[in-house]
This record gives C-alpha cells, structure tokens and sequence, in this order.
C-alpha cells in the first residue's frame, strides 16, 4: 500500500512547493526560530536546528523525550479499574488519514495555519528589531 507523501513533512512553503529538504533549508529555518525567540541570527541553539528539522522533514512537533512519553499505551499510563484487563479493538488505517486520524484537508489547514503563524512572528521580530534601532 502507497503511503500519502501529505503526511510526510512540508510540502509548500509561501505556496511554493519545497522539493527535498536540504541542510541549507534547515539552518535557514533554524535561525528564524531563533530571531523569534529573541536570539540574534548567529545565536543559533542546537535546538532549533532540531525543531527546524522536525517541522521541515515532518518529524513530531515534540521533543523526542515527550514524545516517547506519549507513545506509551493510556491504560499502561493509567488504570481506572485495577485487575480489569479489557481490550481494544484494532482500528483500520485510512489511506486518507495520517497516523492522528486527519485528513488529507485537515492536515493542509493545519501545515498552511502554522506556515502563516511562523511567518508573522518572523515578520513582527523583525519590526520590532527595527523600531529598537530607531529605523522607520
């Protein structure tokens, strides 16, 4: 069975389509995460080339650690009913839906909505870079 590349990574970027991801794209990314966390371009953390990664190759929006803390089974995490053993029954994947039970809709809503979150948050960084220097 075909897997659906829509749930693989990003696939536009300003509406233009990105094709593969390459390290430049990534460090590229790394420092707009940077300039809107307050850092200067050359302040790069190893985290955000991480978190650049993850949002540019399709990688959890986690951190590995949280994200290994939420793969494990609810009942596992929790039992309401001590000794109660119950089942759950398996679930057919839909070729239209990634791993969350989205859409093929859903998840471009959900990539473009962030896209333009990031955009804006580079955007207002950078104005207000320019304002503490006194430039109009």
């Amino acid at each position: 069975m075909k897997t659906n590349p829509l749930n693989k990574g990003v696939v536009t970027e300003n509406f233009i389509g990105i094709g593969t991801v390459t390290r430049k794209m990534v460090r590229e990314r790394a420092v707009e995460l940077a300039v809107i966390n307050g850092r200067s371009a050359q302040d790069v953390s190893k985290s955000d080339g991480e978190q650049a990664k993850r949002e540019l190759t399709g990688g959890s929006d986690m951190d590995p650690q949280e994200a290994m803390l939420e793969s494990i089974p609810e009942a596992k995490r929790w039992d309401p009913v001590p000794g109660s053993t119950g089942r759950q029954a398996p679930e057919s994947p839909s070729e239209d839906e990634d791993d969350e039970g989205r859409s093929e809709s859903e998840q471009l809503v959900e990539q473009g909505v962030a896209e333009a979150e990031h955009d804006q948050m580079l955007q207002a960084t950078r104005e207000a870079a320019k304002e503490d220097k006194g430039e109009p």
